[in-house]
Protein backbone atom coordinates (compact mmCIF):
# COMPACT_ATOMS: atom_id res chain seq x y z
CA UNK A 1 0.00 0.00 0.00
CA UNK A 2 1.29 3.40 -0.89
CA UNK A 3 0.89 5.40 2.29
CA UNK A 4 -0.11 9.02 2.05
CA UNK A 5 1.41 11.52 4.40
CA UNK A 6 -1.43 12.85 6.48
CA UNK A 7 -1.51 16.07 8.46
CA UNK A 8 -4.69 16.64 10.47
CA UNK A 9 -4.12 20.38 10.65
CA UNK A 10 -3.56 20.50 6.92
CA UNK A 11 -6.76 18.59 6.24
CA UNK A 12 -8.75 20.84 8.56
CA UNK A 13 -7.36 23.95 6.93
CA UNK A 14 -8.19 22.56 3.52
CA UNK A 15 -11.82 22.08 4.48
CA UNK A 16 -12.00 25.49 6.15
CA UNK A 17 -10.91 26.97 2.84
CA UNK A 18 -13.36 24.73 1.01
CA UNK A 19 -16.23 25.77 3.22
CA UNK A 20 -15.31 29.43 2.98
CA UNK A 21 -14.74 29.49 -0.76
CA UNK A 22 -17.17 26.85 -1.94
CA UNK A 23 -19.08 29.33 -4.05
CA UNK A 24 -16.08 29.59 -6.38
CA UNK A 25 -15.44 25.87 -6.66
CA UNK A 26 -15.37 24.70 -10.25
CA UNK A 27 -15.86 28.23 -11.68
CA UNK A 28 -13.45 30.00 -14.02
CA UNK A 29 -12.66 33.62 -13.32
CA UNK A 30 -11.71 36.29 -15.83
CA UNK A 31 -8.08 35.79 -14.82
CA UNK A 32 -8.40 32.06 -15.43
CA UNK A 33 -9.76 32.70 -18.92
CA UNK A 34 -6.85 34.97 -19.68
CA UNK A 35 -4.31 32.22 -19.00
CA UNK A 36 -2.48 30.77 -21.97
CA UNK A 37 -3.14 27.15 -22.99
CA UNK A 38 0.39 26.30 -21.82
CA UNK A 39 -0.36 27.71 -18.37
CA UNK A 40 -3.63 25.75 -18.14
CA UNK A 41 -1.86 22.51 -19.08
CA UNK A 42 0.64 23.04 -16.28
CA UNK A 43 -2.09 22.94 -13.62
CA UNK A 44 -1.96 19.71 -11.65
CA UNK A 45 -5.26 17.75 -11.39
CA UNK A 46 -7.11 18.40 -8.15
CA UNK A 47 -9.85 16.44 -6.45
CA UNK A 48 -13.19 17.81 -7.74
CA UNK A 49 -14.93 18.65 -4.47
CA UNK A 50 -18.66 19.36 -4.74
CA UNK A 51 -19.69 23.01 -4.76
CA UNK A 52 -21.56 23.60 -1.52
CA UNK A 53 -24.70 25.77 -1.98
CA UNK A 54 -24.32 29.27 -0.55
CA UNK A 55 -27.66 28.83 1.20
CA UNK A 56 -25.96 26.40 3.59
CA UNK A 57 -24.30 28.62 6.15
CA UNK A 58 -23.87 26.43 9.23
CA UNK A 59 -20.67 24.35 9.44
CA UNK A 60 -22.58 21.14 10.14
CA UNK A 61 -24.85 21.75 7.14
CA UNK A 62 -21.83 22.28 4.92
CA UNK A 63 -20.14 19.15 6.24
CA UNK A 64 -23.29 17.10 5.72
CA UNK A 65 -23.65 18.28 2.12
CA UNK A 66 -19.96 17.70 1.44
CA UNK A 67 -20.05 14.12 2.70
CA UNK A 68 -23.34 13.27 0.98
CA UNK A 69 -22.06 14.56 -2.38
CA UNK A 70 -18.32 13.99 -1.90
CA UNK A 71 -17.76 11.97 -5.10
CA UNK A 72 -20.43 13.58 -7.30
CA UNK A 73 -17.91 15.39 -9.53
CA UNK A 74 -15.35 12.61 -9.73
CA UNK A 75 -15.26 10.89 -13.12
CA UNK A 76 -14.84 7.22 -12.26
CA UNK A 77 -14.73 6.32 -15.97
CA UNK A 78 -11.53 8.35 -16.40
CA UNK A 79 -8.84 5.72 -15.79
CA UNK A 80 -6.07 8.33 -15.79
CA UNK A 81 -7.84 10.20 -12.99
CA UNK A 82 -8.49 6.97 -11.07
CA UNK A 83 -4.83 6.00 -11.42
CA UNK A 84 -3.63 9.41 -10.25
CA UNK A 85 -3.20 8.56 -6.59
CA UNK A 86 -2.53 12.19 -5.66
CA UNK A 87 -6.16 12.80 -6.60
CA UNK A 88 -8.09 9.54 -6.10
CA UNK A 89 -6.24 8.13 -3.10
CA UNK A 90 -5.83 11.45 -1.35
CA UNK A 91 -9.51 12.16 -1.95
CA UNK A 92 -10.41 8.85 -0.32
CA UNK A 93 -8.07 9.52 2.61
CA UNK A 94 -9.65 12.94 3.18
CA UNK A 95 -13.12 11.43 3.14
CA UNK A 96 -12.39 8.71 5.68
CA UNK A 97 -10.58 11.26 7.88
CA UNK A 98 -13.83 13.22 8.07
CA UNK A 99 -15.95 10.12 8.60
CA UNK A 100 -13.68 8.96 11.43
CA UNK A 101 -13.64 12.29 13.28
CA UNK A 102 -15.66 10.85 16.16
CA UNK A 103 -18.61 13.22 15.73
CA UNK A 104 -20.05 12.20 12.36
CA UNK A 105 -23.26 10.25 12.94
CA UNK A 106 -23.89 6.72 11.62
CA UNK A 107 -26.55 7.78 9.09
CA UNK A 108 -24.29 10.41 7.52
CA UNK A 109 -21.45 7.88 7.43
CA UNK A 110 -23.74 5.43 5.63
CA UNK A 111 -24.86 8.09 3.14
CA UNK A 112 -21.31 9.18 2.41
CA UNK A 113 -20.10 5.61 1.96
CA UNK A 114 -23.03 4.97 -0.36
CA UNK A 115 -22.02 8.02 -2.41
CA UNK A 116 -18.52 6.54 -2.74
CA UNK A 117 -19.68 3.01 -3.58
CA UNK A 118 -22.39 4.11 -6.01
CA UNK A 119 -19.80 5.95 -8.06
CA UNK A 120 -16.92 3.52 -8.14
CA UNK A 121 -18.94 0.33 -8.59
CA UNK A 122 -20.15 1.42 -12.05
CA UNK A 123 -16.73 1.17 -13.72
CA UNK A 124 -14.75 -2.08 -13.72
CA UNK A 125 -11.32 -0.49 -13.40
CA UNK A 126 -12.39 2.07 -10.81
CA UNK A 127 -14.14 -0.63 -8.81
CA UNK A 128 -10.97 -2.74 -8.72
CA UNK A 129 -8.76 0.19 -7.69
CA UNK A 130 -11.06 1.63 -5.03
CA UNK A 131 -12.07 -1.71 -3.52
CA UNK A 132 -8.39 -2.49 -3.02
CA UNK A 133 -7.90 1.00 -1.59
CA UNK A 134 -10.70 0.46 0.93
CA UNK A 135 -9.17 -2.87 1.89
CA UNK A 136 -5.69 -1.39 2.33
CA UNK A 137 -6.71 1.66 4.32
CA UNK A 138 -9.65 0.46 6.42
CA UNK A 139 -8.84 -3.22 7.02
CA UNK A 140 -5.06 -3.36 7.25
CA UNK A 141 -4.01 -3.15 10.93
CA UNK A 142 -0.80 -1.41 9.86
CA UNK A 143 -2.70 1.38 8.12
CA UNK A 144 -2.87 4.74 9.95
CA UNK A 145 -6.56 4.76 8.96
CA UNK A 146 -7.41 1.23 10.10
CA UNK A 147 -11.09 1.44 11.07
CA UNK A 148 -13.32 -1.62 11.31
CA UNK A 149 -16.44 0.46 11.89
CA UNK A 150 -16.05 2.22 8.53
CA UNK A 151 -14.93 -1.01 6.90
CA UNK A 152 -18.11 -2.77 7.99
CA UNK A 153 -20.28 0.06 6.63
CA UNK A 154 -18.41 -0.25 3.33
CA UNK A 155 -18.75 -4.06 3.25
CA UNK A 156 -22.47 -4.03 4.03
CA UNK A 157 -23.03 -1.56 1.19
CA UNK A 158 -20.95 -3.52 -1.34
CA UNK A 159 -22.68 -6.80 -0.48
CA UNK A 160 -25.80 -5.13 -1.91
CA UNK A 161 -24.01 -4.02 -5.09
CA UNK A 162 -25.57 -5.12 -8.38
CA UNK A 163 -22.16 -4.75 -10.04
CA UNK A 164 -20.68 -7.73 -8.17
CA UNK A 165 -21.30 -11.40 -8.82
CA UNK A 166 -22.46 -13.78 -6.12
CA UNK A 167 -18.97 -15.13 -5.45
CA UNK A 168 -17.62 -11.63 -4.82
CA UNK A 169 -20.56 -10.81 -2.57
CA UNK A 170 -20.06 -14.05 -0.63
CA UNK A 171 -16.40 -13.17 -0.04
CA UNK A 172 -17.33 -9.71 1.24
CA UNK A 173 -20.10 -11.12 3.43
CA UNK A 174 -17.62 -13.53 5.04
CA UNK A 175 -15.20 -10.67 5.68
CA UNK A 176 -18.01 -8.69 7.29
CA UNK A 177 -18.90 -11.63 9.53
CA UNK A 178 -15.25 -12.10 10.51
CA UNK A 179 -14.68 -8.40 11.19
CA UNK A 180 -17.83 -8.33 13.34
CA UNK A 181 -16.41 -10.87 15.77
CA UNK A 182 -14.65 -9.94 19.01
CA UNK A 183 -15.34 -6.25 18.65
CA UNK A 184 -14.54 -3.78 21.41
CA UNK A 185 -17.17 -4.02 24.14
CA UNK A 186 -18.09 -7.64 23.40
CA UNK A 187 -16.97 -10.83 25.11
CA UNK A 188 -13.99 -12.46 23.45
CA UNK A 189 -14.81 -15.77 21.78
CA UNK A 190 -13.84 -18.72 23.93
CA UNK A 191 -11.46 -21.39 22.61
CA UNK A 192 -9.45 -24.31 23.91
CA UNK A 193 -5.66 -24.33 24.06
CA UNK A 194 -2.96 -26.60 25.44
CA UNK A 195 -0.11 -25.68 27.77
CA UNK A 196 3.45 -26.98 27.18
CA UNK A 197 2.82 -29.83 29.66
CA UNK A 198 -0.16 -30.96 27.55
CA UNK A 199 -2.87 -29.86 29.96
CA UNK A 200 -6.01 -28.43 28.42
CA UNK A 201 -7.45 -25.02 29.21
CA UNK A 202 -9.96 -22.57 27.73
CA UNK A 203 -9.74 -18.82 27.46
CA UNK A 204 -12.78 -18.50 29.70
CA UNK A 205 -11.09 -20.62 32.37
CA UNK A 206 -7.88 -18.60 32.26
CA UNK A 207 -7.55 -16.43 35.35
CA UNK A 208 -6.64 -12.80 34.85
CA UNK A 209 -4.48 -10.98 37.35
CA UNK A 210 -4.88 -7.22 37.65
CA UNK A 211 -8.12 -7.25 35.60
CA UNK A 212 -6.11 -6.96 32.37
CA UNK A 213 -4.98 -9.61 29.91
CA UNK A 214 -2.85 -9.09 26.83
CA UNK A 215 -3.92 -11.84 24.44
CA UNK A 216 -1.35 -12.47 21.72
CA UNK A 217 -1.87 -14.74 18.72
CA UNK A 218 1.57 -15.49 17.33
CA UNK A 219 3.84 -17.65 15.20
CA UNK A 220 7.54 -17.84 16.24
CA UNK A 221 8.50 -18.33 12.58
CA UNK A 222 6.87 -15.03 11.58
CA UNK A 223 9.39 -12.12 11.43
CA UNK A 224 6.87 -9.49 12.52
CA UNK A 225 5.78 -11.74 15.40
CA UNK A 226 9.38 -12.11 16.51
CA UNK A 227 9.82 -8.34 16.40
CA UNK A 228 6.69 -7.64 18.48
CA UNK A 229 7.37 -10.43 20.98
CA UNK A 230 10.93 -9.20 21.42
CA UNK A 231 9.62 -5.68 22.00
CA UNK A 232 7.31 -7.02 24.70
CA UNK A 233 9.99 -9.18 26.31
CA UNK A 234 12.44 -6.26 26.38
CA UNK A 235 9.87 -4.03 28.10
CA UNK A 236 10.87 -3.95 31.77
CA UNK A 237 7.67 -2.07 32.64
CA UNK A 238 5.59 -4.96 31.27
CA UNK A 239 7.76 -7.53 33.04
CA UNK A 240 7.33 -5.70 36.34
CA UNK A 241 3.56 -5.40 35.84
CA UNK A 242 3.29 -9.14 35.19
CA UNK A 243 5.48 -9.96 38.21
CA UNK A 244 3.36 -7.72 40.45
CA UNK A 245 0.13 -9.29 39.23
CA UNK A 246 -1.12 -6.14 37.50
CA UNK A 247 -1.50 -7.74 34.08
CA UNK A 248 -1.57 -11.22 32.53
CA UNK A 249 0.03 -12.08 29.19
CA UNK A 250 -1.40 -15.05 27.29
CA UNK A 251 0.40 -15.98 24.07
CA UNK A 252 -1.35 -18.48 21.79
CA UNK A 253 0.38 -20.28 18.93
CA UNK A 254 -2.04 -20.74 16.01
CA UNK A 255 -0.12 -22.37 13.14
CA UNK A 256 -0.21 -26.12 13.87
CA UNK A 257 3.51 -26.92 13.71
CA UNK A 258 4.02 -28.50 17.13
CA UNK A 259 7.78 -28.88 16.67
CA UNK A 260 8.29 -25.23 15.74
CA UNK A 261 6.23 -24.14 18.75
CA UNK A 262 8.12 -26.35 21.20
CA UNK A 263 11.48 -25.32 19.79
CA UNK A 264 10.70 -21.65 20.52
CA UNK A 265 9.29 -22.21 24.03
CA UNK A 266 12.61 -21.62 25.86
CA UNK A 267 12.69 -18.09 24.44
CA UNK A 268 9.32 -17.17 25.98
CA UNK A 269 9.06 -15.50 29.42
CA UNK A 270 8.32 -17.85 32.28
CA UNK A 271 5.70 -15.51 33.74
CA UNK A 272 3.59 -15.58 30.57
CA UNK A 273 0.89 -18.15 29.85
CA UNK A 274 2.00 -19.94 26.66
CA UNK A 275 -0.48 -22.10 24.76
CA UNK A 276 -1.05 -23.93 21.50
CA UNK A 277 -4.60 -23.92 20.13
CA UNK A 278 -3.83 -26.74 17.66
CA UNK A 279 -5.35 -24.72 14.82
CA UNK A 280 -8.75 -24.27 16.51
CA UNK A 281 -8.89 -20.49 16.08
CA UNK A 282 -7.97 -20.54 12.38
CA UNK A 283 -9.90 -23.65 11.41
CA UNK A 284 -13.11 -22.24 12.89
CA UNK A 285 -12.37 -18.58 12.04
CA UNK A 286 -12.95 -17.62 15.67
CA UNK A 287 -10.76 -14.53 15.42
CA UNK A 288 -9.86 -12.35 12.47
CA UNK A 289 -6.15 -13.13 12.15
CA UNK A 290 -5.56 -11.15 8.97
CA UNK A 291 -2.07 -10.20 10.10
CA UNK A 292 0.29 -11.71 12.65
CA UNK A 293 0.84 -11.14 15.46
CA UNK A 294 -2.63 -10.11 16.54
CA UNK A 295 -2.94 -8.43 19.94
CA UNK A 296 -6.03 -7.92 22.08
CA UNK A 297 -6.51 -6.34 25.48
CA UNK A 298 -9.16 -8.01 27.64
CA UNK A 299 -10.48 -7.47 31.15
CA UNK A 300 -11.06 -10.19 33.76
CA UNK A 301 -14.49 -10.99 32.29
CA UNK A 302 -12.83 -11.43 28.87
CA UNK A 303 -14.50 -8.31 27.53
CA UNK A 304 -12.56 -6.86 24.58
CA UNK A 305 -11.02 -3.49 25.44
CA UNK A 306 -8.71 -3.20 22.42
CA UNK A 307 -8.80 -5.28 19.25
CA UNK A 308 -5.94 -6.08 16.89
CA UNK A 309 -3.76 -3.12 17.85
CA UNK A 310 0.02 -2.52 18.00
CA UNK A 311 1.74 -3.27 21.28
CA UNK A 312 2.47 0.43 21.72
CA UNK A 313 -1.26 1.13 21.91
CA UNK A 314 -1.71 -1.49 24.63
CA UNK A 315 1.31 -0.21 26.53
CA UNK A 316 -0.11 3.31 26.42
CA UNK A 317 -3.56 2.14 27.56
CA UNK A 318 -2.06 0.25 30.49
CA UNK A 319 0.10 3.21 31.43
CA UNK A 320 3.31 1.18 31.27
Amino acid sequence: MKKKSYNKVGILLMFVVLFACQGNAGRKTADDSAQSPRQEQAVEPQFPFPSIPSTLTEPEERKEYLLQHYWDNFDFSDSALVNNRDVSEQGFVNQIALLADGITGPELIRQSMDNFCSGMEQDTHARKVFMQMAEDYLYNPNSPFYNEDLYLVYLKRMVQSKALDEAQKSTLAFKAELASRNRVGTEATDFVYYLPDGSKRSLKQTSVRGNRMILVFYDPECPSCHETLQQMMDDTALANAVDKGNVTVTAIYTEGNEDAWKKALPQMPENWIIGNDRMTVKDHALYDLKAMPSLYLLDARKQVLLKDVPYGRIKETLGL
